[in-house]
């Protein structure tokens, strides 16, 4: 038999069926082509289709740069083609074409009606409530160029970086998805607190819906942001920053609780096995504010929810223990000879210098400080003409000890926090508002994967503001596919009352209720398309499926015909497939 004519290739065909099913179930590729309209001049793959195959590159290799698109489809180019709604080539993922549609994302008006589409179709497809919203920024430093008016800028770095110029990122996403609604870049000088007011807004327009709960960090409580909100028929969650409520304050609102601590309201969290623990004590009390906004008389009615977190205390507790170490250390080696650093001369001086190591170490009024002075004789014999005599040399000692009742009342004083709220008790109670602000990990969460693993925005190899904001908005819709992949899996086992295995390696019999998107996505790697061709025939082979991937298909609403049909029928359309749940 003659062989000398039989190709057979090896396509890694991976995850990448499955995230195509779920962008097309997501409507993406049909509201960017609808929304963002190429030149005329335009040729080959649309906007939409474009992006779709690019999107499931970067969330399959966690890898964004423009230059490895084009080698990774043609690697793949017959299980895309298979999926695809036209033929596509390899021309079609041209760095220089990626990087027209990173340009086009770029505008604000288009980005902001083509959000507003995709956040009404993604609430309807998958039934989401809209009731809670998350709002955070973050920043994303790289080794850029500054220019004027530019988005990459020096400002204040959330990665400690600087050194480095940065571009701002404010995330507005849903509960509990933590799926993002508003994508809002800015350059990195910009300050925080403005941007709430703007997204809360952009939230309103593209949900078309007033009555949201929006959650937030010190930022977020300004008086401007919260009369806003009050404003606009919304309510806020939010803890006060130590300028708003300085200590003193603090220690005045706690002292009738501190003298009658059944007051208290004790805060449980029901943990995932079914075990209540008590977390925190809280109580609140109520103030009236009165704003006026544009010649509007704004008046309402705030909640200030008292907590005491024990977690919080025993941290602050912790960090305590460490400065007084340091400080009963410093203080006691003040008499100690150091070179290049003078001792303190006398009683005077050990005071002033004491009272500088208190203040920085932040423990003034818990240490007991003591002198002693030791004065020792030495005899010094006679020497010329000065006669034999005796030296009183003083030698000053100090003494720390902790004041422990000092300490035991300062203790009292750890753990506490203020939040504030325009909700009322009935429809949020002082328990489910401190459990709310407790979940604001959902949205830290969401920064972690738009900044590492699998989005991998950071580091960014792009140098161009247009550039750089239409790839923070491309990235932003990965987001949305991860966060939904993610909650249709854990809603089916939940539904079900079930878990699924084989998704940890080397830990097949290891069960979870609760897998995440990369887990889910790395069970599919090891599919593999083996394409045999001789001049009469081709043929095609397909790693089987396991069990662990036709159950992970079933949960998300699919079955095996999604990747045994790239062997059964090659002229398959996804697009016969799908349908909205």
């Amino acid at each position: 038999m003659d062989t000398n004519n039989i190709t057979i290739t090896n396509e890694q065909v991976g995850d990448v069926p499955l995230l195509i099913a779920r962008q097309r179930e997501m409507g993406i590729s049909e509201l960017i082509d609808k929304h963002f309209e190429p030149h005329g001049n335009w040729q080959g793959a649309s906007y939409g289709e474009l992006a779709e195959v690019w999107l499931s590159y970067i969330l399959s290799k966690g890898d964004h740069r423009l230059n490895r698109m084009e080698s990774w489809y043609t690697e793949r180019q017959t299980t895309i083609n298979h999926y695809g709604k036209k033929e596509l080539t390899p021309n079609d993922f041209r760095d220089d074409r990626l990087a027209i549609l990173l340009n086009a994302l770029s505008d604000d008006t288009k980005w902001s009606a083509f959000e507003k589409d995709l956040n009404q179709r993604t609430i309807r497809v998958y039934n989401l409530e809209t009731k809670q919203v998350r709002l955070d920024a973050t920043t994303v430093s790289g080794h850029w160029q500054v220019t004027e008016n530019g988005l990459f800028q020096y400002g204040h770095s959330k990665a400690h970086r600087p050194d480095l110029p940065q571009l701002k990122v404010m995330l507005s996403t849903l509960d509990p998805l933590g799926i993002p609604l508003v994508t809002t870049v800015v350059s990195g000088n910009r300050a925080d607190d403005p941007l709430y007011i703007p997204a809360v807004k952009a939230v309103r327009e593209s949900l078309n819906q007033q009555g949201l709960l929006y959650v937030g960090d010190v930022k977020m409580s300004s008086k401007e942001t919260r009369t806003e909100i009050q404003k606009g028929g919304d309510y806020y969650l939010s803890p006060l920053s130590a300028t708003q409520m300085p200590r003193d304050k603090m220690l005045e609102l706690i002292a009738p609780m501190l003298q009658t601590p059944s007051l208290l309201t004790k805060v449980e969290y029901t943990k995932s096995d079914g075990k209540v623990i008590h977390i925190a004590d809280a109580f609140e009390q109520e103030v009236m504010h009165t704003e006026s906004v544009d010649g509007t008389k704004v008046e309402w009615t705030e909640r200030l929810i008292v907590t005491r977190s024990f977690a919080y205390a025993n941290a602050q507790l912790k960090s305590t223990e460490r400065r007084l170490t340091l400080a009963e250390r410093e203080i006691v080696e003040l008499p100690e000879p150091k070179q290049g650093k003078s001792r303190p001369k006398n009683m005077e001086e050990y005071q002033l210098a004491i009272e500088k190591i208190l203040e920085r170490r932040q423990v003034k009024g818990l240490l007991l400080v003591n002198f002693e002075t030791i004065v020792h004789e030495k005899p010094v014999r006679r020497y010329g003409d000065n006669p034999a005599r005796v030296d009183r040399i003083e030698e000053i000692c100090i003494h720390v000890s902790r004041d422990q009742a000092a300490l035991d009342a300062y203790e009292q004083t750890l753990g506490w926090r203020v939040y504030v709220s325009n909700t009322t008790s009935s429809q949020l109670s002082l328990c489910d508002a401190i459990l709310a602000y407790r979940g604001q990990y959902i949205v830290e969460r969401a920064f972690g994967r738009l900044k590492g693993k699998p989005l991998s925005l950071s580091p960014m190899y792009l140098e161009k503001d247009d550039h750089a904001t239409g790839l923070v908005r491309l990235l932003s819709i990965g987001l949305r596919v991860l966060s939904l992949l993610e909650h249709s899996v854990r809603s089916a086992l939940k539904k079900s009352n079930t878990k699924i295995a084989g998704l940890y390696a080397g830990n097949p019999k290891r069960k979870t209720h609760r897998p995440s998107a990369t887990l889910i996505l790395q069970a599919f790697s090891n599919i593999i398309l083996t394409i045999i061709h001789d001049d009469l025939s081709t043929s095609y082979h397909l790693t089987p499926l396991s069990h662990t991937q036709s159950h992970l298909l079933q949960l998300l609403g699919l079955d095996d015909s999604l990747y045994l049909s790239l062997i059964q029928d090659h002229s398959w359309n996804l697009d016969t497939y799908l349908h909205e749940p």
